[in-house]
């Protein structure tokens, strides 16, 4: 029996058609996007974030990457800030307040990810995470640097973690969650235990099980088949249920599950 806190989302018709008719005509009021990330060896996160943010109708989108990435940029980004790094390329404790005062522009913050791995930006995203206030987006390697302070994500408001299978078991691990999420569990164990997760803490949580795409928030779970298996997902499905839900900041669950919609016609 399916308990009636799981919605099956068909690709036929939306769970929440609402949210579709009542998205902005223009991008003048279609929200503003700031997305983090980046280190001296990469940007591809924060170039397909910033790719599919405006794909999924982002009013304005801007990014912040570490200035190692400055010559390497360039122009390729229209609008891009730089902020100090590492020796090694990363983000610097010094650009801290820089990603604070920067965040007060937008109406959502995406961390989507290729951060490296450096113990100065573990600090500075720590730290940022507990000052940002706002609407926040976390992926992709952004999430394996709160494996040791895991309360710090699962107990703040207003966010959505978009993470593999994998990562979720490390993250419930770590919170000494009751029911462990397993990579074999199925769709129903798994659906009960983000059930119990999104009840006990207020995060929402967007993960991927073989060919569907799950949400889970305030207890409530949406499942969405996707029409074709893929295995690279978070960044695109990150910007995309970031975009929506920066569109309607008071509807989460019902947001993020019309974004996955969108993503799979």
């Amino acid at each position: 029996m399916i308990p009636d806190y799981w919605l099956k989302q068909s690709n036929e018709t939306p769970l929440f058609e609402n949210i579709l008719w009542s998205r902005p005509e223009h991008r003048s009021t279609a929200g503003k996007l700031l997305i983090v990330g980046g280190n001296a060896q990469g940007f591809l996160a924060v170039a397909e974030a910033y790719q599919e943010a405006m794909n999924a109708g982002a009013g304005v989108v801007r990014a912040i990457l570490p200035d190692a990435l400055r010559k390497t940029v360039g122009a390729v980004l229209e609008a891009t800030e730089f902020v100090p790094s590492t020796p090694s390329g990363s983000f610097a404790a010094s650009s801290l307040n820089e990603l604070i005062i920067s965040s007060t522009w937008g109406d959502a913050v995406l961390i989507s990810g290729d951060l490296g791995r450096n113990s100065e930006t573990s600090a500075v995203l720590e730290s940022y995470v507990q000052k940002y206030t706002g609407m926040l987006t976390v992926t992709k390697d952004a999430v394996d640097y709160f494996y040791l302070t895991p309360e710090i994500l699962l107990n703040r408001k207003d966010t959505a973690l978009v993470l593999s299978m994998a990562q979720l078991q490390k993250l419930g691990t770590a919170a000494k969650f009751e029911t462990p999420f397993l990579l074999s569990m199925g769709m129903l164990l798994l659906v009960k235990a983000l059930h119990d997760f999104t009840i006990k803490y207020p995060v929402t949580i967007i993960t991927k099980e073989l060919d569907q795409l799950v949400v889970a928030h305030a207890g409530r779970v949406s499942s969405t088949k996707l029409k074709k298996d893929i295995e690279i997902w978070r960044v695109k499905t990150s910007a995309s249920v970031t975009t929506f839900w920066l569109q309607n900041p008071s509807s989460p669950f019902e947001s993020m599950t019309t974004a996955l919609y969108e993503e799979n016609i």
